[in-house]
């Protein structure tokens, strides 16, 4: 590669760009340059790295092999030069996009306060929330796709920074009209027996709870896997089945059904913000963890 005083630089935030759109014009859109203006930057980039980087496929751009692995160093190293050159001080009446990531139960727990004080005090913050499994997310987070995720995340890899946000326990919501007569409370007996909803995106089944069981060498049986904490407690009126949950996102449907401890003692949930090291000094970020703190479940 050429010497980097001998490079523009500004032909990175091009590439980064083609990345993300893998299409000529939407890069161009987003760039606010001409469509002339990102094929001739894409020349040059492609004698500059000696690739093609991109081949067409139909209407798309498709990566080339080179042009992947220049994806992460790529979305760190603008980060980084990003991070140089923004204020210490971020200014919530500027536009600015946020893209997080986040499961139902955690948006339910946070959003409906969150957004009122944002469209109060800083009504040029746009958020983009999206739901992903818990592995999805944590890539999204290394690749630089989303710049915070919320939820449980019991194992990160080094580069992922965590900010503890609130501890919650498990419940359990059942029907006890339909349960077995007498009812008698839950007991470690009748949990066993009973069929069980599961809530995991989907579909995985190693969850939190079924880990530690099978540590203890037991197992319950799952009748119903949904991928929505909301829908959940739902389906257990008028069921004999057990929806084992964070409390939190059980309380509200607990008036004709009953909300019980587990039988048996299970860790407590801890529920996070995550981001990647190298955000750690974003002041933007920063400031919208600040935000997410001042509504955090007491």
């Amino acid at each position: 590669m050429n010497n980097l005083r001998s490079v523009d630089l500004n032909l990175l935030v091009v590439l980064d760009a083609l990345l993300a759109e893998q299409h000529l014009s939407r890069a161009a859109e987003r760039l606010n340059m001409s469509q002339p203006a990102v094929s001739h930057a894409l020349a040059r980039l492609r004698r500059t790295l000696d690739d093609p980087l991109f081949t067409r496929e139909g209407g798309r751009l498709q990566p080339t092999l080179r042009a992947l692995e220049l994806t992460v160093p790529l979305t760190e190293a603008l980060s980084q030069i990003r991070t140089v050159l923004t204020p210490d001080q971020f200014d919530p009446t500027a536009r600015h996009q946020f893209w997080i990531a986040a499961s139902d139960y955690g948006t339910t727990l946070l959003l409906p306060k969150l957004m009122p004080r944002l469209r109060r005090i800083a009504p040029g913050i746009d958020l983009t929330v999206t739901q992903h499994s818990r592995e999805a997310m944590i890539a999204a987070v290394v690749d630089g796709a989303i710049d915070l995720a919320l939820g449980v995340f019991p194992s990160l890899p080094p580069q992922i920074q965590s900010h503890p946000l609130f501890q919650d326990s498990y419940a359990c919501l059942l029907d006890p009209g339909s349960q077995p007569h007498p009812f008698r409370g839950l007991t470690q007996d009748l949990y066993w027996s009973a069929p069980h909803v599961l809530v995991a995106v989907h579909g995985e089944a190693a969850t939190e709870i079924d880990l530690h069981l099978r540590h203890h060498r037991r197992a319950r049986r799952i009748a119903l896997i949904l991928p929505h904490w909301s829908v959940a407690p739902r389906v257990i009126a008028g069921t004999d089945l057990i929806l084992t949950a964070a409390r939190s996102s059980l309380e509200a449907a607990a008036d004709d059904l009953a909300l019980l401890p587990p039988p048996f003692t299970l860790p407590p949930i801890s529920f996070v913000a995550i981001h990647h090291r190298r955000r750690r000094a974003d002041p933007a970020l920063r400031w919208l963890l600040e935000q997410i703190r001042i509504d955090l479940p007491g």
